[in-house]
């Protein structure tokens, strides 16, 4: 029954969300410092992250591909096709959940803690809208982050086949190149603006709605990773199921 009621809750909240929008002029500047806090902020370690499981990733598929029948230039293929399939938008939305969920839901969480989103409340503003939409909206660009991990991650692929030894430059760009399908990039961008929608709320959800103190918030933020974590790789099945069966 809880869990049909926080399930409740948390499209009662979406619809709210939307609901009595605060000024324009306000909203602006909330959605660009979310912009910078979510988006600009996540880009250092997604770079870093991409890059160098891109490498990884390679020299894994490298390693196992070692029979002289098999050509080289699939390292470059199977690269592309695991950063684009997956470790870009799925797995990369896993770790955004553990940085940009965490940091919502504690912000939230805190205003909720010091009773300032009663304070919202009190002056009639819609605090949902006020706390939420500027997140949702700001998210919108996350797939822009997610295209930097796409090209970052083949990119660390190809630097770890060149200087690794694995492959010649010309077989790694031979593999990306080989049998590319547009929909599988239409596929991944997909996915991606079904997980931005997630990161937004989820964490949202459980920082409007924590309850106790400043203890509380961080248990918050551990929930609240838990269950976007959950929820992406369910929907990940589900989207993979639809789109690509």
């Amino acid at each position: 029954m809880t869990y049909l009621h926080n399930i409740g809750a948390y499209f009662l909240m979406i619809f709210e969300m939307f609901r009595k929008p605060t000024k324009w002029n306000v909203m602006k500047q909330l959605i660009l410092k979310d912009i910078d806090d979510l988006i600009i902020g996540s880009l250092g370690i997604v770079a870093f992250i991409s890059f160098f499981v891109g490498g990884v990733v390679t020299i894994q598929t490298a390693l196992n591909i070692d029979n002289p029948l098999i050509p080289k230039y699939l390292v470059g293929f199977a690269t592309r096709q695991s950063i684009i399939l997956e470790f870009a938008p799925t797995f990369m939305s896993i770790i955004m959940a553990g940085k940009v969920g965490s940091f919502i839901t504690s912000s939230i969480g805190t205003m909720r803690v010091t009773e300032q989103i009663d304070a919202l409340e009190v002056m009639g503003i819609n605090s949902l809208n006020y706390l939420v939409f500027p997140k949702f909206i700001s998210l919108l660009l996350y797939p822009f982050v997610i295209s930097i991990a796409m090209f970052l991650g083949i990119l660390g692929g190809m630097a770890a086949c060149v200087y690794g030894g694995f492959s010649t430059l010309q077989d790694y760009i031979v593999g990306i190149q080989n049998d590319f399908q547009t929909f599988h990039v239409t596929y991944a961008f997909i996915k991606t603006f079904v997980f931005a929608f997630v990161l937004a709320t989820i964490p949202s959800f459980h920082g409007y709605y924590m309850k106790g103190g400043a203890l509380e918030v961080g248990k918050a933020s551990t929930t609240s990773f838990v269950w976007t974590s959950v929820v992406i790789i369910i929907l990940n099945y589900l989207l993979t199921q639809m789109l690509l069966s």
